[in-house]
């Protein structure tokens, strides 16, 4: 049955990480996440404005449900994290930081016959961001 106010509130994206340290620099200095992580604890908090990633090492994770998981290998074609910047120009501004910052390039940028400016990299575990726009 329909019910107009939602049962559950989605506010966090949860990234499983094979090195933390890389990956909160990588986010850091590439999309101006912050947190205060201690760079000891294997949990890591990272905020951009009201989003919210949190990272995880995989191996960490494994020990604490019990349970050895198979994770992809290169890039990671399951999820994708978007960003959405104000315009083309600043897609390809963004797609020439990411790369500056250790991103690894899967799609330059490239405007799509339904008007959308987009570009895709991959972060060091592989998983993909997509970064675009709709307005010229």
């Amino acid at each position: 049955m329909y019910s107009p106010r939602p049962r559950f509130k989605f506010n966090t994206v949860g990234i499983f990480t094979s090195d933390n340290k890389a990956t909160v620099e990588f986010y850091t200095k590439t999309f101006g996440f912050t947190t205060d992580w201690d760079g000891i604890q294997p949990n890591v908090e990272m905020m951009l404005g009201d989003m919210r990633i949190i990272l995880y090492p995989r191996s960490d994770f494994e020990q604490m449900v019990s349970y050895k998981f198979q994770y992809p290998m290169g890039l990671n074609g399951t999820v994708e994290l978007a960003f959405d910047v104000p315009s083309y120009a600043d897609v390809d501004k963004e797609y020439q930081h990411a790369l500056r910052h250790g991103a690894i390039s899967v799609l330059p940028p490239t405007t799509e016959p339904w008007g959308q400016r987009t570009c895709y990299v991959a972060d060091s575990d592989g998983n993909l961001i997509e970064i675009g726009s709709f307005t010229k």
